[in-house]
């Protein structure tokens, strides 16, 4: 995606709003929407966001992160840096850096952005309705993994539960098992 996808104006231009799962970016406001509300995030942060979006499906460096992030003259503590910008990315997207629905993280190297991204145009100019219908599909079955991936994860969180209650009940068992034959 190019950085022209970012650009709108208020000589009637269009706007592109980028749309990923439940999410919306606006990068002409600066503005990330869950659902129609508004998220709030900090200008570092929301700068990631929007450059991991405009790379969806490709490695962004830690490299390319700095060069956005931060000014060559400026002296921050840059891992940690681009961690906490992060975690609060992954927190604005209530993603799990373990799970990854949005965010995967490639060790040493950087991240990339999983969910499939689709442009829409605000403004005067619509796209004719055959154009998006690959990124409707795309969104569709995007919504399928993520309602799966859900659901795997409360399955082991009730096979937890069970084998926990079930390791309780053999112990106390055991115990009053033991209790008895003294």
């Amino acid at each position: 995606m190019s950085e022209n996808t970012f650009e709108g104006t208020m000589s009637g231009q269009p706007t592109t709003i980028l749309r990923f799962g439940v999410f919306e970016l606006d990068p002409q406001a600066e503005q990330l929407r869950r659902n129609g509300l508004t998220i709030r995030m900090q200008p570092q942060p929301f700068k990631l966001l929007r450059l991991l979006v405009a790379e969806a499906g490709h490695l962004v460096t830690r490299d390319q992160i700095r060069a956005v992030l931060w000014k060559n003259d400026t002296f921050v503590d840059f891992e940690q840096g681009v961690n906490f910008a992060i975690k609060q990315v992954r927190e604005a997207l209530d993603d799990d850096a373990e799970r990854p629905r949005y965010i995967q993280t490639v060790p040493k190297r950087g991240y990339r952005f999983l969910a499939p991204v689709e442009p829409v145009r605000q403004g005067p100019a619509q796209p004719a309705a055959g154009a998006t219908s690959d990124l409707q599909l795309d969104k569709a079955l995007w919504a399928n993994i993520v309602e799966l991936r859900l659901a795997e994860e409360a399955r082991r969180k009730r096979l937890k539960l069970v084998t926990v209650s079930l390791v309780v009940a053999a112990v106390v068992l055991a115990g009053l098992f033991l209790m008895r034959s003294l």
